[in-house]
């Protein structure tokens, strides 16, 4: 079906979000006493083998994954934001089918948003318009195309005759987001207890400056300007126009793109479905190297198949800028990796805050680990993804499994300036493998993220277009 969608639209309708400041508190707050009480148990139930154990630790984590899953669903907002953040953190100590529980647990909080009535999301556009949107618009379908966890999108047409998505946000979703990055802060604890060398605090405050900026659609429109003004005109790539005349803080309008969705390019032959994952790497990773934009949501929803075979993005809500050169700086563990520079793994690794200053990291250890869970770039020539690509990275860590790197681990965290460079990096290698794509990803990840030469045709064309703008000297 030729339809642009930002999520999957369920067959009910939900009313907006529930705005009690105490209402929300409560249903966090369940999810923090429960994690506890079942952490108390873990520290007292030293029953069976070492193995035993470690599996009904894994078995409470998942239990209280699934009441934060289900307490976050009802919730839209921030709170939804922040399950969908954490559907990409890689858990270790959990097995394979618990991990792969969790991980289908939050990733529904991506893929199953109920729509909102449209007599709510209506009212939502005559106060941010002044007047009724038929009177605004020359038309606008009353059912959405789309529904995700900040906003609707609707398919209307200009009194000039142009088709448009409006993107409509949630009555109410600005109140529960700042009551929501408060009451996040209850899920310290759970984030801790998975990944203990995480410096939580830092991290929170990333989530929550983020989340808010999403909540303006004024600075996503301006964001989704920037973004399309850079890939205007390129041979692959295409990112819809915004109308500034009608958006608002609450109402983005721009340019309705027709394309086939992630589903039904998911039934392609083989080359069509590879050319679209690399076009896709390659939108989000030139974004970051070109502009130091990192796009924190890569959500199969947001971009489209079109008839010319060039690929639309859409949504630039979740975004953070950059240090200037921040991807090359990273470049750096690709490169320690393939080579198998221990030293320098360890140097870049604390240089970039994954590492703390007061820790004697083995640096073999450490290879070993990273080398495991980043096997596809060291692939050798072309690789077709499969089913249980997936979880490989997983499998690895558990045969990993020692107590001095399982120690190391523990003590890792993540910067707060990577948090949404890791979401799209995890994001982009589950689109890769759900859609069984082929390509040499260590070649291909060297073009992209340490400037190596263009791999085919794609990233020659890209190339030509960069030059023809007189841009290459920019990023070189």
């Amino acid at each position: 079906m030729w339809v642009a969608r930002l999520g999957v639209v369920a067959n009910h309708e939900q009313r907006g979000p529930t705005r009690s400041r105490a209402a929300r508190t409560l249903r966090l707050g369940k999810v923090a006493a429960g994690g506890a009480a079942r952490w108390a148990g873990d520290r007292v139930d030293g029953r069976g083998t070492e193995e035993e154990q470690r599996r009904r630790r894994g078995d409470r984590f998942v239990a209280t994954f699934d009441s934060l899953v289900d307490q976050l669903a009802t919730m839209r907002g921030a709170a939804m934001k922040a399950g969908q953040v954490l559907s990409t953190v890689e858990f270790p100590g959990l097995d394979s089918d618990q991990a792969a529980h969790v991980q289908q647990r939050l990733a529904s909080l991506r893929d199953d948003v109920p729509a909102v009535s449209w007599k709510e999301m209506r009212k939502v556009l005559s106060d941010e318009w002044g007047d009724d949107p038929e009177r605004v618009l020359d038309s606008i379908d009353s059912e959405p195309a789309a529904a995700a966890s900040i906003g609707q999108v609707y398919r209307g047409r200009t009194v000039d005759g142009k088709d448009v998505a409006v993107k409509v946000q949630y009555p109410g979703i600005g109140e529960a987001v700042e009551s929501d990055m408060r009451n996040v802060r209850m899920l310290a604890p759970l984030m801790r207890r998975l990944m203990p060398g995480l410096d939580v605090k830092p991290v929170l405050a990333e989530l929550s400056e983020r989340v808010s900026a999403e909540c303006d659609y004024e600075l996503e429109a301006s964001s989704h300007r920037t973004v399309a003004r850079f890939w205007r005109g390129h041979p692959f790539i295409t990112v819809p126009a915004v109308d500034t005349q009608l958006s608002r803080r609450r109402v983005l309008v721009s340019e309705w793109v027709d394309g086939i969705d992630f589903d039904a390019v998911g039934e392609q032959p083989d080359e069509v479905r590879d050319r679209y994952a690399e076009i896709v790497y390659r939108f989000f990773y030139g974004t970051v190297r070109e502009l130091d934009l990192a796009l924190g949501d890569p959500h199969p929803g947001n971009y489209l198949l079109c008839g010319d075979g060039r690929v639309a993005f859409i949504d630039f809500g979740m975004l953070r800028r950059l240090p200037r050169g921040y991807l090359k700086r990273e470049a750096a563990i690709f490169a320690a990796i393939r080579d198998g520079d221990e030293d320098g793994l360890v140097e870049t690794l604390r240089g970039l805050g994954y590492l703390g200053d007061d820790t004697d990291w083995n640096g073999s250890l450490l290879m070993e680990h990273m080398r495991a869970v980043s096997w596809w770039l060291r692939t050798d020539g072309p690789h077709r993804f499969n089913a249980e690509d997936a979880w490989r990275g997983s499998a690895a860590l558990r045969e990993q499994r020692n107590a001095e790197l399982m120690q190391q681990m523990r003590q890792m965290t993540l910067p707060p300036e990577a948090l949404l460079l890791r979401r799209m990096e995890g994001l982009l290698f589950q689109v890769a493998t759900t859609l069984r794509a082929e390509a040499d990803w260590g070649a291909l990840l060297g073009e992209l993220v340490e400037g190596d030469e263009p791999v085919d045709e794609l990233g020659r064309q890209h190339a030509t277009w960069l030059e023809e703008r007189g841009l290459r000297a920019a990023v070189a």
